[in-house]
């Protein structure tokens, strides 16, 4: 049940009910950035072992703690998908929903007569958002897909890296959120349709590599412009000058952007370079851009004569925009992150203090919060089944025979 409570305020999406029928990722974190600004959000999970994010990556007696943070303020219910009188739950708990969030391959929902054409039948105003590897449609839609897989498809994976090894990975499943927040806004453009304009609900079709393709810039006008491929260029940011990652004196790295025209002459002379900040061919990107290889050395020839916090001071004061590489510990210790409520300190169910990342973004009448972590599997099941109408036998039952 609910480890930690607060005295909630005024939350902007209070009196919406969401139904998750997602595992791990996408789905989920959407599902969890509508709870955390009020949405009563009902995950349903099998029973027995529930989402496998529950043993995903480091355990507290059992449970994982990224399950912890992604899943607060949700009710957590067993209902076995697979069973006839299980699904008759989820369409019981569909017909007052303002949103049922999926993330199945194309078509799962469809076999248990769980689908778009089926839900909406039962509730017409009902947004669907459906997150899948490939979308509704096309020739790939029936293929499974992860983030992994999204990434290489949108074309991220391939400039990710240095370009005299193979393409490497984000550290987190980018694709994965991407396409939580591309299933947020569908989901929040559907309702404020619904409100406006009346008429029936729809669904939000959300594909991974889609997710991942829509960030990705300048990539395809290039190609269709000059047929020009983009590559690999490790640190750096291509076509945008200078900004790259430089190593200073003391074994650390500095991240120096100075690729706008005034901050270029703030930089050139914090480092003692006036005379590339005053030189009319470098006065605009294009033109650095085409001497990037020697801004960069003189950089780095800076750089490397001073400390990492020498380096930091003097930018700082210089209004250059430059940061160190975090760590998670960087991160712990930021005043700037507690200044801004981005670690909040929660208690897990044994009342061991856990601190989980804050919420964003930040509204200045309605913020969001953190009412309790990620419950135990089937914790509101009985409660949310009580308010189907189920009495207690029914529910023990259903229970005994694994359905709930």
């Amino acid at each position: 049940m609910e480890q930690t409570t607060k005295q909630s305020k005024a939350l902007p999406l209070a009196g919406v009910k969401v139904v998750e029928l997602g595992t791990l990722i996408a789905g989920p974190y959407a599902a969890s950035l509508l709870a955390q600004f009020g949405a009563e959000v009902i995950k349903v999970e099998p029973p027995g072992d529930g989402d496998p994010l529950r043993k995903w990556r480091k355990l507290y007696e059992g449970t994982s703690l990224w399950w912890y943070s992604q899943s607060r303020n949700k009710k957590s219910v067993t209902v076995n998908l697979k069973s006839a009188e299980g699904q008759q739950i989820v369409r019981d708990l569909v017909r007052d929903a303002d949103i049922v969030i999926e993330n199945f391959r194309p078509g799962s929902l469809e076999s248990w007569g769980l689908g778009w054409e089926d839900l909406s039948r039962i509730n017409p105003k009902l947004i669907m958002v459906r997150v899948s590897g490939y979308g509704q449609s096309g020739p790939y839609r029936d293929k499974p897909g992860f983030a992994a897989i999204a990434e290489s498809m949108g074309g991220l994976r391939y400039l990710a890296g240095y370009p005299d090894r193979p393409p490497v990975r984000v550290g987190v499943s980018i694709g994965d959120t991407l396409a939580s927040l591309y299933g947020v806004i569908g989901a929040l453009l559907a309702m404020h349709h619904l409100k406006v304009n009346g008429g029936e609900g729809q669904f939000v079709d959300v594909a991974l590599y889609e997710a991942v393709f829509g960030v990705m810039e300048s990539l395809i006008p290039e190609f269709s412009g000059f047929g020009h491929i983009r590559e690999r260029s490790g640190a750096s940011l291509p076509g945008i000058s200078p900004s790259s990652t430089y190593p200073c004196k003391d074994g650390r790295y500095v991240i120096i952007a100075g690729n706008s025209d005034s901050i270029f002459k703030r930089l050139m002379a914090a480092i003692g370079r006036n005379d590339l900040g005053e030189n009319p061919r470098l006065g605009r990107n294009d033109g650095r851009v085409q001497h990037n290889a020697m801004l960069d050395a003189a950089i780095t020839a800076w750089t490397t004569q001073h400390d990492l916090d020498h380096v930091l001071a003097t930018l700082d004061g210089a209004a250059v925009p430059c940061g160190k590489i975090y760590t998670a510990a960087d991160i712990h210790e930021d005043p700037h992150y507690r200044a801004r409520d981005m670690i909040e300190q929660c208690a897990l169910p044994d009342g061991k203090p856990i601190d989980v990342p804050g919420i964003v973004p930040k509204l200045s009448a309605t913020p969001g919060e953190t009412r309790w972590l990620g419950p135990a599997l089937g914790a509101h099941t009985d409660e949310v089944l009580a308010g189907l109408g189920m009495n207690a036998e029914t529910v023990g039952r259903l229970r005994a025979q694994g359905i709930v």
